[in-house]
């Protein structure tokens, strides 16, 4: 009998908004269009250091209003995602716009995320460089399992699921631990902790100069 070969399905490479594909989305995201700046926190602050509260109020103003802020602060601050902490709101909540390994743009918010990771047999963990934007200019490996998998809800509190591979599993991780009152630092031995801390003393006053040109931008 011959061997049956079968095609690969081609990838959808269209942009993903709140998990969905969409036929075409803008560079800049509605949400930061409409948007104001806020300042980021940084590691060492207490709002940091304490797991964040639960949303328990959904469809208001001032929900729909910190979004839209921590998305442009976030284009502005160069990240891929954002939690409510580093604009120094403690809520269970985080925004992102990051690209997974296959260079698809996923961007969305989460609110009240429960994160599932693969069974300890089964994950698979993958040492990659990761920055912070509360930890300005530095940069260290931690290990992260390449798929993970978000629920939550959007802010008109609807359920979202939100799976992510590679890079944007990282991101999930990465900013979930935000809303538990973790950074990566807290993954990082001693001495890699303390070399990304001087990383961060070396480097933070040019990413603040960074940022501030391109606020300065985004206000014209």
């Amino acid at each position: 009998m011959p061997v049956r070969h079968e095609r690969p399905r081609p990838v959808d490479r269209r942009v993903r908004v709140q998990g969905r594909p969409v036929d075409a989305y803008p560079a800049l995201p509605p949400e930061a269009e409409r948007g104001s700046v806020r300042r980021v926190t940084v590691v060492g602050e207490e709002v940091l250091r304490r797991p964040c509260r639960e949303v328990t109020e959904f469809g208001t103003p001032g929900l729909s209003e910190l979004i839209d802020d921590m998305f442009l602060t976030m284009h502005v601050a160069d990240g891929a995602g954002l939690a409510a902490n580093q604009v120094g709101v403690d809520l269970r909540l985080f925004v992102y716009d990051c690209p997974d390994d296959q260079g698809i743009r996923h961007v969305g918010h989460l609110i009240n995320p429960v994160l599932d990771l693969p069974d300890p047999g089964s994950r698979r963990l993958v040492d990659d460089f990761e920055g912070c934007l509360s930890v300005p200019g530095a940069a260290m490996e931690v290990p992260r399992t390449d798929h993970a998998v978000v629920r939550g809800f959007d802010k008109d509190g609807n359920p979202v699921l939100i799976e992510g591979t590679g890079y944007f599993a990282r991101c999930l991780q990465h900013e979930t631990d935000h809303l538990a009152g973790r950074t990566y630092l807290d993954r990082l031995s001693k001495r890699d902790r303390k070399d990304a801390l001087r990383q961060m003393e070396d480097r933070r006053e040019d990413v603040f100069a960074r940022r501030a040109i391109k606020a300065a931008d985004v206000g014209r």
